[in-house]
């Protein structure tokens, strides 16, 4: 069945879009610090018929695959100066055997293959349902180095997610499980890795990608762009945007490269609203620590998006939610900084499941909580987490509680990106501040990304390190609000109270702006 993807932000965020319109040497980098465990039992060999493979993950159990370790992608791409035809493409991944490979499977769809090789040598490939299959010459054995190369294309047309096709060109947004409609790989958060892009494409457009640029080379109509990425990325991180746009450079904290992507004829309106980036990083710095990643920058694309989303280093918007920013700063320049957040949380420190979300978007949307009431409108905070108490019951009955998502019941599209997995994530975040003090919680913060940098960490990883900052065991406090169906009470507010029972089926609405609305100040609900 084709896996489709959900590439946005929670509804208010998305409501919120659509309603206001250090050079890298060329040396090759150190292996990344990477972890795809395997689930139990799964080594990697596979008798019989070629077959969809997985690491066994609850939510997506066909993504990933057991039995090697990536350690970098390069991946070259040939644009052909149109947005509705396949790109031609080569993928080369460089991976370390873990598990006995009589055939290796990749998670690929949406392009066709013309060839294979694995160690140098032509390999068998057939399809079997969204994987690529590979059989090698022999079997390989844990230890031995891998290197695949696929020949393939890659086709931004169609529904599913992956390319955005927009006014002047292309963008990516592959989370959650559409990487592998891009390029084949290891199409899982666990299995992080370092990405090399070499995009051709018309000497008109601009290309830029994930990471810092290490050359730019025209022959004749055409120029290849190169980028590099310093630090490990999950795939559903990647990002290559290819159109008339204009780069703006500036400096952050400590020197930090920072360089925003823009359509051309908004290279001056777009500066006002992406010179506040420099600021917004200072004030992640001041709670969570140094920057930890090579560069940033905001990515705006010709499209009428609505979704936000945290490509690494380069966080993708609709052209229109720039403006927003730039009428309603109090009210949508959170976006901004919950999408930078994630570079702290989700890109640096990534999910080791997907059910690890709430991680993600719980510290997202926390930091711009946070933000926008020391910032734009003091009380907010509190406000909006008490209204998210009141919601959260109603939010956990839809969809599970923020550690343990449920799939429908019914077999049905499993829409990952629910209330809960936000503003119903943010409000444990209060809860444990509210439980241990403002201090521990930023001690915690600050340990958590520091501890876990560049790698992957589950739930269970924050409630020990919780423990462990706070002196004491939070296994019971955390859990019940982590996976219980109802929300505890909440820590120094015995009057908070959940509100009614929503219709049965139905969760009650996040705080945000009703479709076409003035955006509203954030934690204020819509009547």
């Amino acid at each position: 069945m084709l896996r489709s993807v959900h590439p946005r932000r929670p509804l208010r965020h998305a409501l919120l879009a659509a309603a206001v319109l250090a050079t890298l040497a060329a040396a090759p980098a150190a292996p990344a610090v990477s972890t795809a465990p395997a689930a139990p039992g799964r080594t990697g060999a596979q008798d019989g018929p070629p077959r969809p493979a997985g690491i066994g993950d609850p939510l997506f159990p066909h993504l990933g695959n057991p039995g090697y370790d990536v350690l970098g992608y390069d991946i070259a791409l040939a644009y052909p100066g149109r947005n509705d035809a396949p790109l031609t493409a080569r993928t080369e991944i460089t991976a370390r055997v873990t598990g006995r490979l009589p055939r290796i499977n990749l998670d690929f769809t949406h392009g066709t293959v013309r060839d294979v090789t694995v160690n140098g040598r032509p390999a068998a490939h057939a399809r079997a349902g969204e994987d690529l299959v590979v059989t090698p010459g022999r079997t390989l054995h844990p230890g031995e180095p891998l290197r695949i190369a696929v020949r393939h294309t890659s086709d931004p047309r169609g529904n599913g997610g992956g390319w955005i096709r927009t006014k002047d060109g292309l963008a990516m947004a592959n989370q959650a499980d559409a990487a592998h409609r891009v390029f084949p790989g290891n199409d899982h958060p666990a299995d992080k890795a370092r990405f090399t892009f070499r995009v051709t494409a018309p000497q008109d457009l601009t290309v830029v990608a994930n990471g810092l640029r290490l050359s730019r080379e025209r022959a004749g109509a055409r120029t290849t762009w190169t980028y590099r990425t310093a630090h490990p990325m999950a795939t559903e991180l990647a990002q290559v945007s290819i159109g008339r746009s204009a780069v703006l450079r500036g400096t952050g904290p400590h020197g930090l490269p920072l360089r925003h992507v823009v359509p051309e004829r908004d290279r001056r309106t777009a500066r006002a609203v992406v010179d506040r980036t420099s600021a917004q990083i200072a004030w992640m710095e001041r709670y969570v620590g140094r920057y930890p990643l090579e560069s940033y920058g905001v990515l705006s694309v010709d499209a009428p998006l609505n979704f936000a989303l945290e490509t690494q280093t380069l966080s993708v918007f609709g052209r229109d939610f720039l403006r927003a920013v730039a009428q309603h700063p109090k009210r949508a320049e959170g976006v901004l900084v919950h999408e930078l957040a994630h570079q702290w949380f989700g890109n640096s420190v990534t999910p080791r499941r997907w059910s690890d979300l709430w991680l993600n978007e719980g510290h997202a949307t926390w930091y711009e909580a946070l933000f926008t009431d020391e910032r734009h409108d003091r009380g907010s905070l509190v406000r909006r987490m008490r209204a998210a108490y009141g919601q959260s019951d109603d939010w956990r009955r839809a969809g599970g509680p923020p550690a343990a998502p449920r799939r429908p019941a019914d077999g049905g599209q499993l829409e990952l990106f629910r209330p809960v997995v936000y503003d119903g994530s943010a409000l444990v975040l209060y809860a444990l501040r509210q439980e241990i003090g403002a201090p521990d919680f930023e001690k915690l913060e600050r340990a958590w990304v520091t501890r876990h940098r560049d790698g992957t960490a589950g739930t269970a990883d924050f409630v020990a390190l919780a423990s462990e900052v706070a002196g004491r065991d939070l296994e019971d406090f955390l859990h019940s609000w982590l996976y219980g169906e109802r929300t505890p009470p909440m820590p120094g507010h015995p009057g908070w109270k959940a509100a009614k029972p929503a219709t049965p089926g139905k969760a009650a609405a996040p705080a945000g702006p009703a479709k076409g609305a003035e955006p509203p100040e954030a934690g204020k609900p819509v009547r």
